[in-house]
């Protein structure tokens, strides 16, 4: 399912207001591979899935109540996060802050995004620092739905910091990849390690409808 997909499925029709859709990455280390640039590889991404990045963010209704939604993309380039979408979510969390809204982030990801080297890794301290105030100073509520694969950097900060965590069904869920699979083959079994609930789409936005109101 596409991150466009999830958000058609789960908003009241015609009240997704997206934010920040025209931020892109600008090579911050002017990362280099023999076998294609990365500049060169964003844009290839971009014109195959018709999104500036890895994360699609906004505000939507669910069921008439307004709330602050991201939801990532695992068809540009495995759902990485590198600045942009550190960026767009921190920003995304912010908004909900101000304006006392619930959030919703749905991950899909394989993790760090390499060709940002340790930028990609700030973004799991930033979006968690994000997330503490939410969730810390303000009370406000926050869900995290884990689809798959959600691994990596992603799995490591705010995938496992929802109020509520419910994952999709037989979701891979892990922090390593499979090269690690006999360490953690209980969690694989589960599919949902850390998940609160396993769901399936079609129960989602229903049950995320009682969680907001209750």
């Amino acid at each position: 399912m596409t991150s466009s997909d999830r958000i058609e499925s789960s908003v009241d029709p015609g009240t997704w207001e997206p934010l920040d859709e025209d931020m892109v990455s600008r090579d911050p280390i002017k990362f280099h591979s023999r076998e294609e640039p990365y500049k060169d590889r964003i844009d290839f991404n971009q014109r195959t899935t018709g999104l500036t990045d890895a994360v699609q963010t906004g505000i939507g209704r669910l069921n008439g109540i307004p709330v602050a939604i991201g939801v990532m993309d695992f068809q540009f380039m495995g759902g990485s996060m590198g600045s942009v979408v550190g960026e767009k979510i921190t920003r995304l969390i912010e908004h909900a802050t101000t304006k006392f809204l619930p959030l919703i982030l749905v991950c899909a990801s394989g993790g760090a995004r390499m060709q940002e080297g340790s930028l990609s890794l700030m973004q799991m301290a930033k979006i968690s620092s994000a997330l503490y105030y939410y969730q810390s100073n303000n009370k406000l509520f926050y869900v995290s739905i884990l689809s798959s694969p959600t691994t990596g950097g992603v799995t490591a900060s705010f995938g496992m910091l929802g109020d509520i965590i419910i994952a999709d069904p037989n979701a891979y869920v892990a922090f390593a990849g499979k090269r690690n699979e006999k360490l953690s083959s209980h969690s694989i079994e589960l599919g949902c390690p850390g998940s609160d609930m396993s769901l399936g789409r079609s129960n989602m936005k229903l049950r995320c409808i009682e969680l907001i109101t209750h």
